[in-house]
């Protein structure tokens, strides 16, 4: 039976002022049914590992709600980061204390703010993901493009393996337009989904051999994690752990070593990374318009392609407006292009200068 590890980070800022630091957009309903980001995602990986083998990596101030709306989970399989030190920690933890408990675990990894279709379709990949897995690969899954898209990493396919499976001969960095559109024409990339498997003990190793520090201060936390020591292990080591992106930190470099392997995925797919792709992801109307307002009365006149969310009680009325965004919350309204929604991210940084705090 296969392990599943979620990650259950970061801020979202892209998405604010409906995803805040407090409240991550995995803990949102953004998925066109009343289920959140993150159980959407733990509703999908039932059909690949019962509860007791589901891990949720997360932060302190986020543990509490992922309790709440995961509550099938055992409490001992979520993981709490005391800070934040990126993807490749909270991995590199799962699979320390993982291969404590079992290590012959094969464990696949999923973000908590993916919208996937075709659930069948989905298993069925993870599942050819984990054979790779089992021949020692450390696996990707990667999304056949669908255009020229500059906000992704790129994975270049090489030769074939056992069933579906790829090898990757190369990781590339988030491309330039003209070069993604080279890319999407050479027909010999995938855009990295950030879904991955591999044997837990494979992980570490490839840890081990490239973050060698990293590893050992994992391997430090690991061994006092069931224990009484823990606070007072993660309270002297983790400040002090490498802040790395997974892919960055292990996948690149094992994949120059022929270590990495991928399976091609063609099914419908979205990172949530902000306005623009959330209506993009999900069902509209018939102008092209997605309304998320649980509560709110909305109202739009003379309205195309236009994203409006709000968590208010408020009347919400939008005229004559084609391919913009609406976000309505008690303390804040934004106002786009969807074409400028990565802009959003600018706008929480400068609120962050200005001392905004309470409202980021």
């Amino acid at each position: 039976m296969l392990y599943s590890t979620i990650l259950a980070g970061g801020s979202g800022t892209r998405l604010w002022p409906l995803s805040r630091a407090g409240e991550p957009k995995f803990l949102h309903p953004l998925t066109g049914t009343d289920r959140s980001l993150l159980q959407a995602t733990a509703d999908r990986i039932r059909m690949l590992s019962t509860a007791d083998r589901v891990y949720v990596v997360t932060g302190a101030a986020h543990a509490a709600a992922i309790r709440s709306q995961l509550p099938e989970l055992p409490p001992g399989n979520i993981l709490v980061e005391p800070a934040p030190r990126d993807s490749c920690a909270a991995v590199s933890l799962a699979c320390a204390v993982l291969a404590r408990r079992d290590p012959d675990a094969i464990m696949a990894v999923f973000s908590a703010d993916h919208l996937i279709g075709d659930e069948e379709r989905f298993a069925d990949i993870i599942r050819q993901a984990a054979d790779a897995a089992r021949d020692g690969y450390l696996t990707t899954v990667g999304i056949r493009p669908q255009h020229a898209e500059v906000r992704f990493g790129y994975l270049k396919v090489g030769e074939p393996l056992a069933g579906q499976a790829r090898l990757v001969a190369q990781f590339k960095e988030k491309p330039s337009r003209d070069v993604a559109a080279s890319y999407l024409e050479s027909g010999q990339y995938l855009w990295n989904a950030g879904i991955f498997a591999f044997g837990v003990r494979d992980f570490l190793d490839e840890l081990n051999r490239q973050l060698p520090h990293l590893a050992a201060g994992i391997a430090r936390v690991a061994d006092a994690w069931d224990g009484p020591r823990r606070d007072d292990v993660l309270a002297e080591v983790w400040p002090s752990l490498e802040k790395i992106s997974v892919d960055y930190g292990v996948l690149e470099g094992a994949a120059a070593v022929g270590k990495v392997a991928t399976v091609p995925a063609d099914m419908p797919w979205s990172d949530v990374g902000d306005f623009d792709s959330l209506g993009e992801s999900l069902p509209t109307d018939e102008s092209g318009n997605l309304v998320i307002a649980p509560e709110a009365e909305v109202v739009t006149r003379d309205v195309k392609d236009t994203v409006v969310v709000s968590t208010t009680d408020r009347v919400v009325a939008v005229i004559g407006l084609d391919d913009v965004v609406v976000v309505d919350t008690p303390d804040a309204t934004l106002v786009c292009a969807r074409s400028r929604a990565q802009e959003v991210k600018q706008v929480v940084e400068e609120l962050h200068g200005r001392g905004q705090h309470a409202r980021l």
